[in-house]
């Protein structure tokens, strides 16, 4: 049976802070290389707000807005007013979630995997990724990486959703 497999692609702090003010609050290029890896050729799944914080479009992956404002539209962009319709749209095997808070909230439940980067620092933001039950989850892979300088430790983690009992 072929399935399409939603997953997540998120950096979160120590505290839970996902941003601040529209912006990471950390600037680690290992994070970004892997945040391109991921979404290389999918389909990405964001909210307004995610996608006005990007410096433009990223190349080679589509960009999905999830927004409940009915006047919003943005070359480059393609509008969904629910994750179904999201999903829908993206007709992909592989749905790539990157952000924000709120379109991490409603993709949770429909997650097969988080692709985590745990950073090791606790920085002041505004945004925070929803709490969930992580025991619902395995930690299948991590690779730590130690501070350097101005860039915290972090770990990049996936997670695989557990099938259920």
């Amino acid at each position: 049976m072929n399935r399409r497999e939603v997953f997540l692609v998120v950096a979160v702090a120590t505290n839970g802070v996902i941003g601040n003010d529209g912006k990471m609050p950390w600037h680690i290029s290992a994070d970004l290389r892997r945040f391109k890896e991921l979404t290389m050729g999918k389909p990405m799944v964001m909210g307004r707000k995610t996608f006005e914080s990007l410096p433009g479009l990223l190349p080679g992956r589509r960009h999905i807005v999830l927004t409940r404002d009915p006047a919003w539209a943005e070359d480059g962009a393609e509008v969904a007013r629910t994750p179904d319709e999201a999903l829908a749209l993206a007709n992909a095997p592989h749905v790539a979630v990157v952000g924000g808070a709120e379109v991490y909230r409603l993709f949770l439940p429909l997650a097969d995997r988080i692709e985590w980067t745990e950073v090791h620092a606790a920085p002041r933001g505004d945004t925070h990724f929803p709490a969930f039950d992580r025991s619902g989850w395995a930690e299948n892979q991590r690779e730590s990486h130690v501070p350097d300088g101005r860039v915290p430790g972090f770990d990049f983690v996936t997670l695989l959703r557990k099938p259920a009992a």
